[in-house]
């Protein structure tokens, strides 16, 4: 198979970027591997969780904990096959399904993994606003127009790499565990109570609340339909995307010893993180359970009404403002890995790369445009049923994640002898289907009152015909390996398997543009292009000129710059033709990108030459990104010389 390019690799500008071969100690060697999987486990802690744990607290106190530990056993054994597959196959989830299955389904499981990333973002962003709101006093509004700001945010981290990233995650994580730490203190649950909830058990309500002497409004929802909620809104499908990318970022020994190494310290990377969400987990649930359940509050299931009561209640005003702290670093964590997630699966199914700035504000825009609405329609006081709403949304993409992952890491053809064994591959099918129909009932729970409703016979044969389509996708996603028995064989190759005998087509190039900025760097520019192409050809000259009156009136502008400018040009051409190179000088005016194409396309010019501008992310924007628009607008090979 013939070496990738740098741009097939998942998150190609990191890849590989931490070095882990570089032997030391068995400690240094673990925190080499320690940071994938902290990524992944915010998507364990973000706020559409936080709703399920607090509801099922306040309504059956301590019981449900062991509902939070299957979850995680089920969430430990997924990560670790995507983990799995990145490190053995060096490949992504996206771009596994990318080479294995035929184009049309993979355009609709792209979109799929567009549309839970999308549900993701907005419970990261509905979770943000209710944290803004709760500490400053912000309208929910304001609150959901501010996260478009984290886009900055995101963008500088990654300028830093992954490791800063990694730790800046940490340290959210870190917050949120710190804050429900302190509330659990001041709470002083009771031991031995907690201890029982780790005994698997579904308790009726009333007989629960007889035996514990609690006088509370009964709940209408059984403590199975509970559970079912906390399992299906653990395991999200841009989490398994993700967690097969991010481990990718760690530079293994290519050898047996090297992958069975590399897939050993994840499994303790997954470990530890995803016992830290759960920790966490069960502390809201533990803290809705002391705070409300045992003094008889059991309608508390929202997040803004557990935030009312937590201080009143506990006697304690620390404890609600902490409560808000959490939920704010809970967001902003989770909606970076949101965002990763985004740039894997566009690159991995469609092998697109956009701007990641640009990526994130679409990511968000299509968050923030329908919670806006929602909000204008129906009123902040709802908001919790939209949390649910995305909840739903993520539960439809569930399976067609977790189905393709183990086929993958079960294939024998292309995992070799990493591929999983049967006991294993039995315990991941078993827990696999087992999340498939709990978020199905999930799915038909939610989907049923629209049939017992007034809505349109439209609306409903629009439901009927997509759980149709959801089922028949499912199942075939499900069958491909029976259907194609070569599932494997690439139906979109990522790139050649050899290279090609043919000889190389060497082009020689007559007409050279140099762009010029009539700086200190304008000589790089002119040896870089005479060392690149030779002496014996056609040079074109060009400057820009960029003054407010050349703007507004072009070519016919004659001011003082204008005439500085094309006095610099004339002796440059000058002083290159006394050396024996044939030389032309072009002025152009208004705006750089578009002049430099309009002028290099009317010269026919064949070369591009232009001086990198050596400034990056915030000062982009303000100075202008010129080489990127012209190298997509022409057709010509574009020599970059940094300055």
């Amino acid at each position: 198979m013939s070496k990738k390019n740098q741009s097939d690799y998942s998150l190609s500008e990191v890849h590989e970027s931490i070095d882990t071969t570089n032997g030391g100690n068995r400690w240094k060697k673990m925190f080499s591997f320690i940071g994938p999987a902290y990524l992944v486990s915010v998507g364990y802690m973000d706020p559409g969780n936080w709703a399920t744990d607090l509801a099922g607290g306040s309504k059956y106190g301590y019981t449900l904990i062991w509902v939070l530990l299957a979850s995680n056993i089920m969430a430990i054994l997924l990560q670790s096959l995507s983990a799995r597959l990145g490190i053995v196959r060096g490949r992504d989830l996206a771009q596994a399904n990318r080479e294995s299955y035929p184009a049309k389904i993979n355009f609709i499981l792209w979109v799929l993994a567009e549309i839970a990333i999308a549900a993701t973002d907005l419970a990261e962003v509905l979770g943000m606003a209710i944290g803004l709101q709760l500490l400053f006093g912000l309208p929910l509004i304001a609150g959901v127009s501010i996260t478009v700001l984290d886009t900055f945010l995101l963008l500088y981290l990654q300028r830093l790499g992954m490791r800063k990233i990694e730790i800046f995650i940490i340290l959210l994580i870190a917050i949120i565990g710190f804050s429900f730490l302190v509330n659990i203190l001041i709470a002083h649950p009771p031991i031995h109570e907690i201890i029982k909830g780790f005994l698997p058990s579904f308790p009726d309500a009333q007989s629960l609340y007889q035996s514990q002497g609690i006088i509370g409004k009964i709940p209408k929802e059984t403590a199975l339909y509970l559970a079912i909620g906390m399992i299906g809104a653990t395991v999200m499908p841009h989490n398994l995307y993700l967690h097969s990318a991010l481990i990718q970022t760690r530079k293994i020994k290519r050898t047996t010893a090297g992958i069975k190494e590399a897939l050993k310290w994840s499994l303790i990377d997954s470990t530890i993180a995803l016992n830290i969400a759960f920790l966490i987990n069960a502390a809201i649930l533990i803290l809705a359970a002391t705070v409300f359940f045992k003094t008889g509050r059991t309608d508390v299931g929202e997040i803004k009404k557990a935030h009312e009561l937590l201080s009143p209640v506990l006697g304690n005003h620390i404890a609600s403002t902490l409560f808000a702290i959490a939920l704010i670093a809970s967001g902003q964590s989770s909606t970076i890995t949101g965002t990763l997630s985004g740039q894997i699966v566009m690159e991995g199914y469609l092998r697109i790369r956009i701007n990641p700035i640009l990526r994130r504000l679409i990511t968000r825009l299509i968050a923030i445009i329908p919670a806006i609405f929602f909000i204008l329609m129906t009123g902040e006081e709802k908001i919790d049923s939209l949390l649910i709403f995305s909840q739903v949304i993520l539960s439809i993409q569930l399976g067609f994640a977790v189905i393709p992952l183990i086929h993958f890491v079960s294939d024998k053809k292309t995992m070799k002898e990493f591929v999983i064994k049967p006991v294993v591959k039995i315990t991941a099918w078993l827990m696999a289907s087992l999340l498939i129909i709990l978020n199905s009932k999930l799915i038909f729970d939610e989907t049923s009152s629209f049939f017992t409703g007034t809505e349109s016979i439209l609306i409903k044969i629009f439901i009927i015909i997509g759980l149709l389509a959801f089922l028949a996708l499912l199942i075939y996603i499900l069958l491909f390996p029976i259907f194609k028995k070569n599932h494997l064989s690439a139906s979109i190759k990522m790139h050649p398997e050899s290279l090609s005998t043919s000889e190389l087509n060497i082009t020689e190039y007559k007409r050279i543009a140099i762009a010029l900025d009539f700086s200190d760097n304008d000589f790089k520019l002119l040896s870089g292009a005479i060392s690149q192409t030779g002496v014996n050809k056609d040079f074109i000259l060009i400057h820009i000129v960029e003054s407010a009156v050349a703007k507004l009136h072009g070519h016919e502008t004659a001011d003082y710059e204008t005439d500085k400018d094309r006095e610099r040009l004339n002796m440059l051409v000058e002083y290159m033709q006394a050396k024996g190179f044939k030389v032309k000088g072009i002025l152009g005016f208004k705006e750089r990108s578009k002049e430099l194409i309009r002028i290099i396309k009317e010269e026919n010019a064949d070369m591009l030459v232009i001086g990198a501008h050596g400034h990056k992310g915030i000062r982009d924007f303000i100075f202008g990104t010129t080489i990127d628009k012209v190298r997509h607008e022409l057709d010509i090979p574009v020599f970059i010389v940094k300055g």
